[in-house]
Order: C-alpha cells, then sequence, then structure tokens
C-alpha cells in the first residue's frame, strides 16, 4: 500500500506547492475563499475525493494573529490575501481506499523581497523541531497518552510552545489507533488514548508552535504543521514522503 499512499501525497505536495503560488494568488484580489475553491476544483477535475473540505487562513502582522478565512464553507469570512501574509492550508485527498491530511505554510512576498523574514523562518524552524520529538516518540508498545506525555516534557525541555494533537490516518481519515493529544485537549484521554501504538502503521503528526517575529514588531505567528508518517514492521518511524522545511513563497 506504501507505494500508492506515496504516490497520493505527492498529489498533495504538488496541489498545495501551486495553490501557493501566483499561478492561484494575486495579493490584493484572491481571497481564502477562491484558493479553497481552487482546491475543490482541481480534486474534482482529476477524479479524486476529500474526506474533508480544505481550508485556507491568514496571519497578519499587526492584526487578528490568526484570522481564518474559509468562506467556501459558508461559515467562515472571507479575507483577502495581501503582500506579507503568512498563509496556512489544510487539505487531504481521497483515493484507492486510502485517506491523506496535509497542512503547510505559505508567505506572500512584499515587493523587492526573495524570501520569508528570517523570524518567520526561526519559527518554521521551530516547528519542524516539534515534529522530530513527535516522530521520536511514536513508540511501537506505548499507548497515546504515554506517548503524549514524553513527547510534551521533550517539547517543554526545548522551549517550544506548542500543541500536539497527532492521530493515525490511512484507510481513514481519522484512522484506528491512538489519538495522540487534542487540539483543546493537552493531556490524557481516557479511552482512544489509552490505546497502544502498534508497528506497521501511519500516522498523521498534526501540531503547531508558536513563536514572537522580531519583524512583526514581536507579535507570536503559529506554524500549524501536518506531515503523515510511516511506523514500518521493526518500528522504523520515517516521513510517508517528506515534509515541509521551507515556506512555500507567492511571489
Amino acid at each position: 500500500m506504501l507505494p500508492y499512499y506515496q504516490d497520493m501525497m505527492r498529489i498533495v505536495h504538488a496541489l498545495i506547492a501551486r495553490a501557493f503560488s501566483r499561478e492561484v494568488i494575486t495579493p490584493g484580489k484572491t481571497t481564502t475563499a477562491d484558493v479553497v475553491w481552487w482546491f475543490r476544483q482541481r480534486i474534482h477535475d482529476l477524479g479524486l475525493g476529500t474526506w474533508f473540505q480544505p481550508s485556507v487562513d491568514v496571519q497578519r502582522r499587526g492584526g487578528v494573529a490568526a484570522a481564518t478565512g474559509s468562506g467556501a464553507l459558508g461559515r467562515l469570512p472571507e479575507i483577502i490575501i495581501e503582500r506579507g501574509d503568512v498563509l496556512h492550508c489544510d487539505f487531504g485527498i481521497t483515493a484507492l481506499g486510502l485517506a491523506t491530511d496535509t497542512q503547510h505554510m505559505a508567505y506572500v512576498l512584499r515587493a523587492g523581497e526573495t524570501a520569508a523574514p528570517a523570524g518567520l523562518v526561526a519559527a518554521l524552524r521551530q516547528g519542524n523541531r516539534l515534529q522530530d520529538i513527535v516522530l521520536r516518540g511514536l513508540e511501537p508498545g506505548r499507548t497515546g497518552n504515554a506517548a503524549l506525555a514524553a513527547m510534551l516534557a521533550e517539547m517543554r525541555a526545548a522551549d517550544i510552545n506548542g500543541k500536539i494533537y497527532t492521530h493515525p490516518v490511512g484507510d481513514h481519515g481519522h484512522g484506528a489507533g491512538p489519538i495522540i493529544g487534542l487540539h483543546d485537549r493537552q493531556e490524557a484521554l481516557p479511552g482512544r488514548g489509552d490505546v497502544p501504538i502498534i508497528a506497521n502503521s501511519w500516522f498523521s503528526i498534526e501540531l503547531n508552535a508558536s513563536l514572537p517575529v522580531p519583524e512583526w514588531d514581536g507579535q507570536r505567528v503559529t506554524m500549524s504543521l501536518e506531515e503523515d508518517a510511516a511506523i514500518d514492521q521493526e518500528g522504523k518511524r520515517t516521513w510517508v514522503l517528506s515534509r515541509q522545511e521551507r515556506f512555500h513563497l507567492v511571489r
């Protein structure tokens, strides 16, 4: 199954890279809902399915720290994307009886910029550090609650301000197996949290980490990341395909 799942992840990464580019986004004109609808149209055109509708949100200097927009769902306001914005998407597809789950970050370059500000790059790297902690902590035999406790302890020792809310993935978007934290509950979860991690399974490593950004006058910016990982028969943990280590840049 893994080679087919890797092919699905290649499609997901390619679509996110296109969505977070000047092919789709014109700063000052394109809205978050426009990008959501682009994702939905491409899923349809490729003959794929989805187990949840994609979302796109914005963080902006001097504004609300996490102004969320997904107007295509009819629940949240549309936001016009501007230069200097940090963008985030939550996007997954279904095919061949499998489901993916991915969250990536992008930056909309200001005039004259060729890269994201150093403070934002540092925040993304902190998110990657937390991903490393969670991937290491997915030890077969541990319960979800035991894994969460170990991960949070290592996170705090590393002075990372973050949250962990990781779950099994594969046959279903939220698959069978242990829940490792929830976005609003960073403590042991009776029941699903008591289930042990097993070898030969897949997990969606979902988390966020935030850091004050000097270029944004110390405003805290959150990097919400999600990437699917595999545990092989021997218990080795690897990314199904790869993870995001650089911002998608809207030029």
